[in-house]
C-alpha cells in the first residue's frame, strides 16, 4: 500500500467524484489505467450499490482507486421553509406532470453500513464531503491500510481535517462545479458564492497545515495543474473536464449542455438541493434560485422528482446542470486519452518555466 499521496499513481491528476451517476466504474478505470486516480462516488447510493461499483471498478482496473463518502447532515428542525419552497414549485409540476418529493428521506446518506464496508474490505484511499468524520473513523482506516482525504472549502477546516487524523485535504475553491463540500451550510448566507478562489484558498491552506494538499476548482487544462502544483499542491483534481467523456455517466443532456453557448455561465445555487452548488443557469435555477432555503437533503429530495422528469422530457432547463467555471474548455475526448492530453499540457508548462521533466510534487507535502 503506497504511504504518500503521489505514490497512488504515475501522474498527479484525480477525477474528481461526481454524484448522481457522473463517476461511476468506467469512468475511474478509465483514469486509473491512463496513469491517473479514479474515484467513485458513492453519494446517493445505498451501502449495496457502493459494494457493486467496488466489485466492477476492481473487474476493470487492478490500480488505486478512491471512494467518496458524504458525511451524516443534521436533521431538518423547521420544515416551514420547505414547505414555502414547495408552494414556489408548484408550476414545475404541472409543467412536467409529476409530484413533488417526500422531503423525510435519509439524512445520513447510510454513512454507517457504507463505513463497515469499507473497513471490512478496504480499498486504497476514501475521501469525505460535507464534513470531517471522527478520528475514530479515521483512525479505523488507517488501521486497515486505508489513506483518507478530507474535502475543505478553509483553512480552519483543513485544521480540523489534520486534528482529526486525516492523510490529505482537498481544498475546493469556489470556481468548483457541483457541490461545494463545506462543513456546514450557513443558513443565513445566500448560498451565492462568497469563498475564496482555489489559488488565495491553496494558499492559506498550505500555511496552515502539514498534510498533502489536492486543490480542485475550475481546473481544465494542464497549464493550470502546473499552476497549483507550484502553489503547493501535490496532486490536482477535476471533474468538469471528465464529466463530457463518453465514460462518464452524466446524462447526455448534460454533457451537450457544457458546450452549448446557449448556456453562457454558472451560478452557486440552493435552488435544485438546499445547498450551495455551481451550475449552468438555466430556467430552473434562475426561477427559484433565489427562494431556496439552506435545507439539504430535504430540498434534493424535494426536487428529485422534477429534475428526473425534466431529463426524460429532454428539457435541460429543468435539471441540475452541474459545472464549474471552466466549463466551455470541456474537451471531448475520452478518458484515458484526456489524461495524457493533460499530462502533455502539464509537461509543456513545465517546461516553459524551466522546472524540468516528471518533478511534480512542486512545494507539495507527500
Amino acid at each position: 500500500m503506497p504511504t504518500a499521496l503521489t505514490d497512488f499513481c504515475r501522474h498527479p491528476i484525480v477525477q474528481a467524484p461526481m454524484a448522481g451517476g457522473g463517476s461511476g466504474p468506467e469512468l475511474a478505470a478509465a483514469v486509473c489505467e491512463a496513469g491517473g486516480l479514479g474515484f467513485l462516488a458513492a453519494g446517493y447510493k445505498t451501502a449495496d450499490g457502493m459494494y457493486q461499483e467496488i466489485k466492477q471498478l476492481r473487474g476493470l482496473t487492478r490500480r488505486p482507486f478512491g471512494v467518496n463518502l458524504f458525511m451524516p447532515q443534521p436533521s431538518l428542525a423547521d420544515t416551514s421553509a420547505v414547505e414555502v419552497y414547495r408552494e414556489q414549485l408548484a408550476g414545475e409540476t404541472a409543467w412536467y406532470e409529476t409530484e413533488l418529493g417526500d422531503i423525510n428521506g435519509s439524512t445520513d446518506d447510510g454513512y454507517e453500513a457504507k463505513l463497515a464496508i469499507l473497513r471490512d474490505d478496504p480499498v486504497p484511499i476514501v475521501s469525505f464531503t460535507f464534513g470531517c468524520p471522527s478520528r475514530a473513523a479515521l483512525d479505523a482506516f488507517a488501521e486497515v491500510g486505508t489513506y483518507t482525504v478530507v474535502t475543505v472549502t478553509t483553512a480552519a477546516e483543513a485544521q480540523a481535517a489534520q486534528w482529526a487524523g486525516a492523510d490529505a485535504v482537498c481544498v475546493q475553491g469556489v470556481e468548483a462545479g457541483g457541490h461545494q463540500g463545506t462543513h456546514r451550510d450557513d443558513p443565513h448566507a445566500d448560498g451565492t458564492g462568497s469563498g475564496l478562489g482555489l489559488l488565495a484558498l491553496l494558499t492559506q491552506v498550505r500555511e496552515t497545515v502539514q498534510i498533502p494538499v489536492i486543490a480542485a476548482g475550475g481546473l481544465m487544462r494542464g497549464a493550470q495543474i502546473a499552476a497549483v502544483l507550484a502553489a503547493g499542491a501535490s496532486m490536482a483534481q477535476l471533474g468538469t473536464a471528465f464529466l463530457i467523456t463518453p465514460e462518464s455517466g452524466a446524462n447526455p443532456l448534460h454533457k451537450q449542455a457544457l458546450t452549448n453557448p446557449l448556456f453562457t455561465h454558472t451560478e452557486l445555487t440552493r435552488a435544485f438541493s438546499g445547498r450551495p452548488a455551481r451550475g449552468l443557469v438555466n430556467r430552473f435555477l434562475r426561477e427559484h434560485g433565489p427562494y431556496a432555503p439552506a435545507a439539504y437533503p430535504a430540498v434534493h429530495y424535494l426536487t428529485s422528482p422534477v429534475r428526473k422528469a425534466a431529463a426524460k422530457a429532454g428539457d435541460a432547463q429543468g435539471m441540475n446542470l452541474w459545472a464549474g467555471q471552466g466549463h466551455r474548455l470541456a474537451r471531448e475526448l475520452p478518458a484515458g486519452q484526456l489524461v495524457e492530453l493533460l499530462v502533455a499540457e502539464l509537461e509543456a508548462a513545465r517546461a516553459s518555466l524551466g522546472l524540468g521533466g516528471q518533478g511534480y510534487g512542486i512545494g507539495g507535502a507527500v
